[in-house]
């Protein structure tokens, strides 16, 4: 059971981001489409670096008791894609959050009022 609280840990709080999306319309609620694309390619990109970084001894496996054990190819988890598309979605909701709080500061008190 133990081997099981990372992947659980990452996917309640892909869970929360998710909510937290939805709630404000953010990124996934705000347009699916492009959101999927953005989460693809950005969950693409940071696989071939890992794998890019493990065929050159830069990136290891270690050893848990959270985690499952279970590895998708050497030095490769299946936790690291849970939390590659964590990572993606996490930082497109901040993002996208950070810039609509900056652009209502940054907006002047008569636009406010339309």
């Amino acid at each position: 059971m133990m081997g099981f609280v990372y992947p659980v840990v990452l996917l309640a709080t892909l869970g929360c981001m998710l909510l937290l999306d939805r709630r404000f319309r953010l990124f996934f609620w705000r347009d699916a489409v492009s959101a999927s694309v953005v989460t693809a390619v950005g969950l693409a990109f940071f696989l071939v670096w890992d794998v890019a970084g493990i065929a050159g001894g830069i990136f290891f496996r270690g050893e848990s008791a959270i985690a499952t054990g279970i590895v998708l190819a050497p030095e490769l988890p299946i936790e690291e894609p849970v939390f590659l598309l964590f990572l993606v979605v996490c930082t497109m909701i901040v993002y996208t959050g950070a810039v609509r709080i900056l652009t209502r500061l940054t907006r002047r008190p008569s636009e406010v009022a339309q």
